[in-house]
């Protein structure tokens, strides 16, 4: 309307500049009328304007987005330059003290900069350029990928502004961009979605099995699947958090589940607690699952695991089937197994060991023979000073990894660098605790003196993180290099160890201030080949 009340503006003036040229006499006359049309058609189109404008557009105070989240949409002037398919032509926008934000996700990281101005600008001085985050997006096909994104100022919706962005060419280009179509998120809907879903979780976030373990994880992953990115941010429950359904652990599919039939008369069923973290269940159970059916190919090698809810994880996020023993010992009775031969990738002999011994115990019956060999670390012993040779070759396979990994010649090369070696173990309230003091024992029988053993538990209590910490400090060490004593590197490798969070190892070592450097190596004792000779060993006991 704006426009066409300029327009008849214009036509009124070149109505009284064409009479002007006829004369005076007919400017006088014609000036009247013109005057009065125009007068009348202007405060007509007048009260249109203002009309139309009430009718169309918001009032100004109305217009101006409350602090919170939106989604909003985000449009360029070029195909070549858009949001990821996975979220449409969709941003989230967030307002902050009446200063809006919106980040956008892109389709790779082709973009390595923006800058809120034109292409000129961004090449001064000073120009601060808006940096990348690294967004991990999730397609249809599940299938992940990280690209770039970007929190772009926005200095108004529905108005488009200049955004340059440099490629990898390092060549500067102009844009154009709008953000448009905002939607306030509900988030009292939000919250009771993603309520609802921690609740699924939490419901299979248990050690038991039941005729519907497998349907409600399944639930839960469809639940999760239907929820917006910021509402899976917003996930959490009693153990549930964005994490069970949203951390990248690697790719399932490199992982063979081992739960086959056609096993025949002989199997080896390896039994591990396990880990939802798909690498180090691929490298370091997987591992150790390999070697034993490379060392006895007459042998049918099958996986069960103790952790159901290990297993309830992997299914749900990965639709991984993982035994449990219960079931992998009913799948070789079905299959007509009469020699089975199980060796138990634990540590030593604490409670998951003995819980695995119960559940044997009542289908010993339904085979010819069975057997089952020993932990990793062999027998427990009375005391701390109790040594075998399983824990001198554990500890001498641990100790020369992690030396090989931090880049040293050898253990006294490290040494001499003021570098300890701390292995964190899982710890245990069970009378086998006595093997991490008699590991600690071991180093010290070996000349290991920058080798220290802890535990995530604390116990022995000696084990204990503030007590690990008083020990290095004691012995002069300034650097720290943390490693788990776990077959796996899984969540407490990552987490308890090499976390970001307060009270984690690495967390706590940095905070005494003591430290000139706090290392992690996120590598289980499975992937070690001389720990898997241990194994294979200790199953070559039971098989002859």
């Amino acid at each position: 309307m704006k426009k066409k009340m300029l327009a008849v503006l214009m036509a009124a003036t070149m109505v009284a500049a064409v009479t002007a040229g006829c004369g005076e006499k007919a400017v006088q006359e014609a000036e009247p009328q013109a005057t009065e049309a125009v007068s009348e058609e202007v405060k007509e189109e007048n009260v249109e304007s203002v009309t139309a404008e009430k009718a169309e557009e918001p009032a100004e105070d109305t217009a101006v987005l409350e602090d919170g989240t939106y989604t909003a949409t985000f449009t360029t002037d070029s195909s070549m330059f858009h949001i990821n398919e996975a979220y449409g032509d969709k941003g989230i926008l967030k307002v902050q003290n009446g200063e809006m934000t919106i980040h956008i996700t892109l389709p790779s990281k082709n973009i390595i900069n923006l800058f809120p101005g034109s292409a000129e600008d961004a090449q001064k001085d000073g120009a601060v350029l808006l940096e990348p985050t690294t967004d991990i997006v999730k397609y249809e096909d599940g299938t992940t990928e990280e690209v770039y994104g970007f929190d772009v100022p926005v200095p108004a919706i529905d108005a488009g502004f200049p955004l340059a962005l440099i490629g990898t060419k390092g060549k500067w280009y102009d844009h154009e961009v709008t953000v448009s179509d905002v939607q306030a998120s509900n988030g009292e809907e939000d919250e009771k979605l993603a309520k609802e879903v921690a609740d699924l979780i939490d419901a299979i976030y248990v050690q038991t099995y039941n005729d519907n373990t497998y349907a409600d994880c399944e639930k839960a992953k469809a639940a999760w699947d239907a929820l917006t990115d910021d509402q899976k941010e917003l996930v959490e429950g009693e153990d549930a958090d964005p994490d069970y359904f949203g951390r990248d652990t690697g790719d399932a599919s490199k992982d063979d589940p081992l739960n086959g039939d056609d096993i025949g008369e002989n199997e080896l069923l390896v039994v591990s607690f396990g880990t939802s973290f798909n690498d180090s269940r691929a490298k370091d159970i997987g591992g150790i699952e390999k070697a034993l059916a490379a060392a006895y190919p007459d042998w049918s090698v099958r996986r069960a695991f103790t952790a159901q809810i290990i297993i309830n994880h992997v299914y749900a996020r990965d639709a991984e089937k993982i035994d449990n023993v219960e079931q992998a010992l009913q799948r070789a009775v079905d299959n007509g197994v009469k020699n089975l031969v199980i060796q138990p990738t634990h540590l030593m002999h604490g409670a998951e060991y003995d819980e695995l011994m119960e559940v044997v115990e009542s289908y010993k019956d339904k085979f010819e023979t069975v057997a089952i060999a020993e932990p990793l670390l062999g027998t427990v012993g009375k005391d701390a000073s109790e040594i075998n040779e399983d824990k001198e070759k554990v500890a001498v396979a641990v100790t020369e990894a992690a030396v090989k990994e931090a880049g040293f010649a050898d253990l006294a090369a490290a040494k001499d660098e003021g570098v300890a070696f701390v292995f964190m173990g899982h710890g245990t309230s069970h009378t086998a605790k006595v093997t991490y003091s008699q590991m600690q024992t071991q180093m010290q029988k070996l000349g290991y003196e920058n080798v220290f053993i802890g535990t995530v538990e604390g116990e022995p209590e000696e084990t204990e993180l503030t007590n690990v910490i008083a020990a290095v400090k004691e012995a002069g060490y300034k650097k720290v290099v943390l490693r788990p004593l776990m077959v796996v590197a899984g969540d407490h490798a990552n987490n308890d160890m090499a976390g970001d969070d307060e009270d984690s190892w690495k967390s706590g070592f940095e905070a005494d201030g003591s430290f000139e450097s706090v290392d992690c190596q996120i590598s289980g004792l499975g992937g070690i080949e001389a720990v898997q000779d241990i194994y294979v060993k200790h199953t070559g006991d039971m098989i002859k």
